[in-house]
């Protein structure tokens, strides 16, 4: 049988590093992942400011912040637009005038590649969203066509399944899985059907 390769990051390993350039708080500052250490982290990769779906994401993650610091988690976006782009995008769309995470810039595509959602035949991303846990290690992702705007909501119901099973060895969230549901814990024999 052919092994199969995983293209671009790996669930339960390291997620890749990265450092980059971003706007933050109305300045400019270099940002590194190891920045984040101890803390979990959302990478949100989109394709481009100033476009249609983008702000209905970007403003619904504006939204729910505060509930995801409450988490312990940091949100960092990313597309492929500079630093100045991302500063006249927040200047003039009063959605984006929400944000208070950083929003990172990658005008090489090196971090959209690394991850995997760089569209090389446009030079802009596609939708991926990473979930990193506070060791640095990639617990889960999902890609989107670009048609395809993302939940909040469903991300933060991730980030808790995320932190719970963390805290708590042996037990898996089932689908639907909501804090104060029940979870499930696979006996030996079961493992394997997971």
């Amino acid at each position: 049988m052919e092994e199969t390769k995983q293209c671009g990051p790996v669930i339960n390993a390291p997620a890749p590093v990265f450092t980059a350039e971003a706007f933050h708080n109305n300045t400019t500052k270099r940002v590194y992942l190891s920045d984040y250490k101890g803390k979990w982290v959302l990478v949100v990769f989109y394709p481009a400011d100033f476009t249609f779906v983008c702000p209905t994401e970007l403003g619904d993650l504006a939204d729910k912040y505060s509930e995801f610091q409450q988490l312990g988690a940091e949100i960092l976006s990313v597309s492929t637009d500079t630093v100045f782009v991302h500063k006249a995008w927040y200047e003039a769309s009063s959605t984006i005038a929400k944000i208070k995470f950083p929003m990172l810039a990658d005008p090489t595509g090196k971090m959209c590649a690394d991850y995997g959602t760089y569209i090389t035949e446009e030079g802009h991303s596609l939708r991926g969203t990473f979930l990193i846990d506070p060791d640095g290690i990639l617990r889960a992702y999902e890609m989107h066509d670009n048609s395809i705007g993302r939940s909040s909501t469903e991300l933060l119901r991730k980030l808790k399944a995320a932190q719970f099973v963390r805290e708590n060895g042996g037990h898996v969230c089932p689908a639907n899985w909501e804090p104060g549901n029940k979870t499930l814990q696979p006996s030996l024999d079961e493992v394997g059907k997971i």
